[in-house]
């Protein structure tokens, strides 16, 4: 059942976004704000510093034991029906499509003050304010793009299907941690949580990156940097995805002097490239849980 509910999340929560419904992460935004109203403030700063992972951990042990008390009576299909719902909600990345779509359209027109505008607000807050060149933009929204999507699909679907739905809520509070705890510039600890909770699905869809896209390209890449499993998640999967793109989807200043011609459209053609790799690599692991599920390991 594991796999049937992994597809119908994955399909369902691809329409949500499509029309840009259901932020879950807002849900996690206001506990967090909650929570942390809550705490006084003469708490010591190894106390304090906790808070975060229990505004985590809460939520993720109340699951685990809902989940233990339906299996133990047997309500299946309730606990199989509450599962996708939950799914429903840790997933997805709503509003980018349509300031995707805006960016290139404005790409497109050589207005690239417009593109930036619409993309400012997506990138890490280091990215943001300054005036970048359109190469530089592009590189920097092509990375946003790839590791939002690795936090809000592939890392919660792989720990969900790893750990069942409890390890899922914990993988998606972790996100949710490095990128809105309250005074997330305090909570040097929350980025590091993150990057511990994503480094083995991160490896995991490098390694896809190569089945997905151009496998030649991927292994050259690889042969060519070294210690890629020492690299933060959105560095590792930019420069593993460079190599299994094509049509220089991530080298737009060698696009420029090739194709000077199609300038205009390289955002545009970047973006639909980026999210093609990413769609076949969910598919590769469709395809893996599938035989797992055969073989009976899931």
């Amino acid at each position: 059942m594991t796999l049937l509910i992994f597809v119908l999340a994955y399909l369902l929560r691809r329409r949500l976004d499509s029309r840009d419904q259901l932020d879950g992460h807002q849900l996690w935004r206001s506990w967090f704000e909650g929570l942390r109203q809550r705490l006084p403030q003469s708490l010591p700063e190894r106390t304090s510093a906790l808070a975060p992972l229990l505004a985590v951990a809460i939520p993720t042990a109340v699951v685990w034991l809902a989940q233990s008390y339906w299996q133990h009576h047997h309500w299946l299909l309730l606990g199989w029906t509450l599962e996708l719902l939950l799914l429903l909600l840790l997933l997805g990345m709503p509003g980018w499509r349509q300031l995707l779509a805006n960016y290139a359209r404005a790409w497109r027109r050589g207005d690239m003050q417009a593109a930036w505008r619409y993309i400012q607000h997506l990138l890490p807050a280091h990215q943001r304010g300054a005036a970048i060149s359109p190469e530089t933009m592009q590189l920097a929204i092509s990375e946003a793009l790839i590791a939002q999507v690795f936090w809000r699909y592939f890392m919660v679907l792989f720990w969900y299907a790893a750990g069942g739905i409890s390890a899922a809520v914990l993988a998606s509070g972790l996100v949710a941690l490095g990128q809105s705890w309250p005074q997330s510039g305090k909570c040097g600890q929350c980025e590091r949580w993150r990057e511990w909770g994503g480094w083995l699905p991160a490896q995991l869809l490098a390694l896809t990156f190569g089945l997905a896209g151009d496998l030649a390209g991927w292994l050259r890449q690889r042969r060519q940097g070294r210690g890629h499993w020492q690299l933060p998640v959105a560095r590792l999967l930019m420069a593993t995805a460079d190599g299994a793109l094509t049509g220089y989807a991530l080298d737009p200043g060698r696009f420029a002097s090739l194709h000077q011609q199609d300038w205009q459209s390289y955002g545009e053609r970047s973006l639909t490239a980026i999210r093609d790799l990413l769609n076949r690599s969910m598919l590769v692991w469709l395809c893996l849980l599938a035989l797992m599920v055969i073989a009976g390991v899931a």
